[in-house]
């Protein structure tokens, strides 16, 4: 059995983020990690949802995909966030979840385990690198151990150099070298999470 047990939580409106996230949870269990994929819990109105070819085709497709819970969060000694920039902040979907986490974080159940965060905008400058700093700043307060890419690996600043967390410009294809960096992100992030649960 695998000392390091990862909750990887996403959210996606069209897809981007899903399949981040199951590019990461793919190289975590290559790396070892016991890997949950979970998704967050749309909040957007149905109407609107609806109202978006795109949206509602990539909501129908993640819906096999298991809601993440505070159980889950108690469950995993590691995790690693994905969602969309929204006005250079996490999504409200995101932010939501982690307004749910209030008593897993009383008692101290998201402390000292290792996170990371990955993310994607309309483009370039879009706000990517200050919505990993802002959820890095809730991780924070949470007593979590940031584990960051940083420029750690030659994949990083070949995929655009983003030493907070990958981030992915919409529109552009998951292509090898964002392949290899969020791998490496995530086999960091199991490596950083199995000396921390040794």
């Amino acid at each position: 059995m695998s000392a390091v047990k990862l909750a990887v939580i996403y959210y996606s409106t069209y897809g981007t983020n899903h399949a981040m996230a199951e590019i990461a949870a793919e190289a975590a269990r290559a790396a070892g990690a016991e890997v949950r994929l979970l998704r967050v819990a749309e909040t957007a109105p149905e109407a609107v949802v609806n109202s978006q070819d795109a949206w509602k085709a990539a909501l129908e497709k993640q819906s096999v995909v298991p809601v993440a819970t505070p159980e889950d969060m108690e469950w995993a000694n590691a995790y690693l966030f994905s969602g969309p920039t929204r006005f250079g902040q996490a999504s409200s979907q995101i932010r939501a979840f982690i307004d749910t986490l209030g008593g897993v974080w009383f008692k101290g159940g998201l402390a000292n385990k290792a996170i990371s965060a990955m993310t994607s905008a309309q483009n370039t400058h879009g706000g990517q690198e200050a919505t990993l700093l802002g959820l890095y700043t809730s991780f924070l307060h949470w007593g979590s151990i940031i584990v960051a890419p940083g420029f750690t690996d030659a994949a990083i600043p070949a995929a655009g150099g983003n030493p907070y967390g990958y981030s992915h410009t919409q529109g552009k294809e998951l292509d090898e070298k964002a392949r290899a960096a969020i791998g490496h992100q995530a086999k960091r992030l199991v490596e950083i999470a199995a000396k921390l649960a040794a």
